[in-house]
């Protein structure tokens, strides 16, 4: 890799650092996974080799367990899948996602040897397993997994040592990278991307990370791409500096984030805004004007938010969406007297209670509260933090949707800036908003030019077509960086 190089990272061990300038949007460089398998719940909803999802697949013959897009996905994928389609067929069923990446990453070693591959700075023996950092809970996990990895292992493939193999399983248990679907929006995979893992933690990163699934659709396999991560530039790097990416969302006070921090990834948070406490106070605001609350009743707040937000993700995961509404909207009526607009806890009620009533076709309502949470969002996010401009793109349909054409479009064009630096002008996502960017546009040139025939034509157009049902919301938070096994 020519932009970047290793280096001895002083409290971090080894780290990446640019090479040349870097502006924002600047593809760093782009990998290729070492090796990559789909979540045990989307085993048939997902491509094995793309990882894209699809309603229809097409199911490999001989195991019946892997799936494709289409004859060109299996035929990519073959030489990962030739082993593990054996082994599975043997077995009569598939072992865990763990295990099977574990399995696809020996079976390259196998095939290759354990040394560097083609474009990669450390090969996979290189990379740190924080084994000897494991607690009793991990250690027993790791413990089960070993055993599930042996049953499923052939006899007839090389064999590893036990500590080698724990060694493979420690790895992808703090390295494993989250992969999502074409649009984004849903964790769908999880990969080893040894290059990726030299990358070092900033709570206040200048790089982000995004899963490009490639393109086999043109008719020429000469124009495909292939699968891979790509770091971009979130902003000017200079050469020599170190480049950095997030592990866990910053919308958490420090402390937070720092035991977050040590307990996935086994390491403490040194970073200037941890070391500052920086945006704390923002995070944690109370009320301005009036009469102060009391420390008391703050706390008391806080509390009864923890327990609100518990019980929505209950509500949510058995769909009982009337109910997360009742319970955001009591949460809101006791919140709003003591916090303040960017305090974190009534940034999540805003944001769960504007989703459901988004889905439940509450837009007017729903386009509200969404707007108080990206302005929240906006004075506590970096400017180009891929979660600011996916939350900017929701509201701003949402207001779109309500017929508030004015602000929709202006949150659109401000996801879309954002989008082109942290995903590209190529990413399916990005493509889709800027489809939305440029109608909302002409739309709102119509509501300038008349206002009064605008909402006449709008009227027109929804007695005559069913408003698009929004994807049914779900209670998953954004993933982090890496994957780390529940």
């Amino acid at each position: 890799m020519e932009t970047v190089e290793l280096f001895s990272s002083e409290g971090k061990g080894r780290g990446l650092k640019a090479v040349k300038e870097q502006w924002a949007g600047d593809v760093i460089f782009a990998e290729r996974a070492y090796a990559a398998v789909v979540f045990d719940s989307l085993t048939h909803l997902v491509c094995h080799t793309c990882f894209k999802r699809h309603e229809k697949l097409h199911r490999c013959g001989q195991c019946k367990f892997a799936h494709y897009c289409d004859r060109t996905c299996q035929k990519d994928g073959w030489a990962n899948h030739k082993s593990e389609c054996s082994a599975v067929k043997k077995q009569g069923k598939a072992p865990n996602e763990n295990i099977r990446l574990a399995a696809q990453i020996l079976w390259r070693i196998e095939r290759e040897g354990g040394g560097l591959t083609e474009g990669s700075l450390v090969s996979i023996d290189e990379l740190q397993n924080h084994v000897e950092h494991f607690g009793e809970e991990e250690k027993k996990e790791l413990r089960l997994d070993l055993e599930s990895f042996l049953e499923f292992w052939p006899a007839n493939s090389k064999q590893f040592g036990m500590q080698y193999i724990s060694h493979i399983l420690g790895v992808i248990n703090c390295n494993g990278f989250t992969l999502s679907d074409q649009r984004g929006l849903q964790a769908v995979g999880v990969g080893i991307f040894p290059s990726l893992c030299m990358v070092n933690h900033d709570c206040w990163p200048n790089c982000s990370v995004i899963f490009n699934n490639g393109n086999h659709e043109a008719v020429r396999s000469l124009f495909h791409t292939q699968m891979r991560i790509e770091l971009r530039a979130l902003g000017k790097i200079s050469p020599g500096e170190e480049l950095t990416v997030s592990y866990v969302d910053f919308l958490n006070v420090s402390e937070d984030r720092r035991q977050q921090l040590k307990k996935q990834y086994h390491f403490d948070c040194t970073c200037q805004h941890c070391q500052k406490g920086t945006k704390d106070d923002l995070m944690l605001a109370v009320k301005e004007g009036g009469e102060k609350p009391s420390q008391e009743r703050v706390k008391e707040i806080i509390q009864f938010s923890k327990d609100t937000l518990e019980k929505t993700d209950k509500a949510r995961s058995e769909g009982v969406y009337h109910e997360v509404v009742k319970l955001c909207r009591d949460c809101l009526e006791k919140q709003e007297p003591v916090l303040g607009d960017t305090n974190i806890y009534l940034l999540r009620i805003l944001s769960i209670l504007s989703e459901v009533l988004s889905y439940l076709q509450h837009i007017n309502e729903a386009a509200g509260y969404s707007k108080r949470m990206v302005e929240g969002y906006m004075k506590l996010y970096h400017p180009n933090n891929a979660q600011l401009g996916m939350a900017l793109m929701r509201a701003g349909v949402t207001h779109w949707h309500a017929g508030l054409i004015e602000v929709g479009h202006e949150m659109l064009c401000k996801a879309y800036a954002i989008l082109l630096v942290t995903h590209g002008p190529s990413h399916p996502i990005t493509k889709d908003l800027e489809a939305m960017r440029v109608q909302s546009e002409m739309e709102l040139r119509m509501f300038q030019q008349n206002e009064f025939l605008y909402y006449k034509m709008r009227e027109a157009a929804l007695q005559n077509q069913k408003i698009q049902v929004l994807p049914e919301p779900t209670k998953e938070v954004p993933p982090g960086i890496f994957q780390k096994k529940p």
